[in-house]
């Protein structure tokens, strides 16, 4: 291993989407944007919602300021593009989450495995992060963790759009998890099936893992994993450690 030796391992980070759930985003994002507009069709026209929501979303992910958390910056938005008060949304998002959102359950997938590889990662004691990219609420991303049968597992810290104020592939991302976790880059490996944001952890001085079952490959080839397989090589590897 290249940045960090085996032995050394002290926490591990997970993408979730692909590598420890099989979700189809291409269908997920779009059936969840529309499902939220149809919570404010008395404010806003469902069309104009959706493009202020992903338009709001895909500035996120290029946001380098790191001064106010990604939350903030997203309801700032959809305050300025469409009137919606933060107060408003959170009602509203809560009131879909609660009745709308299990609609989307079909489109999640669970893996077997990756209880086996979690379970392992947890017995050697290591600091468990699940570490997806943090443009969701909290609560979307625990529900995609209760359909991947996944959301009992008592992780050091699960990123969403609240505690972060970055996103990948920015490396500001990794540094704030290391700090929050309190371990170094040394002591860490990311894991996750994205060629360009997850492995840009390499950035933040992490070895990482790229899973290949779902890979997403942007084509940049800017990184190269320290390891790459499928899950059963994953689940190989955490029992390695």
């Amino acid at each position: 291993m290249s940045h960090t030796p085996a032995d050394a391992v002290k926490g591990i980070l997970f993408d979730l989407d692909g590598t420890l759930l099989q979700v189809e985003m291409k269908k997920f994002i779009p059936a969840y944007v529309a499902g939220l507009a149809s919570c404010f069709e008395d404010v806003a026209d469902r069309h104009l919602f959706g493009e202020v929501m992903l338009a709001s979303t895909m500035a996120l992910l290029r946001n380098s300021e790191g001064s106010r958390s990604n939350e903030d910056l997203f309801l700032e938005s959809l305050n300025r593009h469409l009137g919606i008060e933060r107060e408003l949304f959170n009602r509203r998002l809560q009131h879909y989450c609660d009745n709308g959102l299990l609609q989307l359950t079909p489109l999640v997938q669970p893996l077997d495995l990756s209880r086996r590889i979690l379970e392992r990662c947890f017995k050697r004691g290591l600091k468990v992060v699940l570490a997806t990219n943090p443009v969701f609420p909290r609560a979307v991303i625990e529900a995609r963790l209760q359909w991947g049968g996944l959301l009992d597992f008592p992780f050091e810290l699960v990123t969403s759009y609240e505690n972060c104020r970055y996103c990948k592939p920015h490396p500001g991302y990794f540094t704030d998890i290391l700090d929050q976790v309190g371990l170094a880059a040394k002591e860490c490996v990311m894991v996750g099936n994205d060629t360009d944001h997850d492995l840009s952890a390499h950035r933040a001085g992490m070895a990482t893992f790229l899973v290949d079952t779902w890979v997403v490959d942007r084509g940049k080839g800017a990184y190269t994993a320290d390891f790459r397989g499928g899950h059963l090589d994953l689940f190989r590897f955490v029992e390695s450690l």
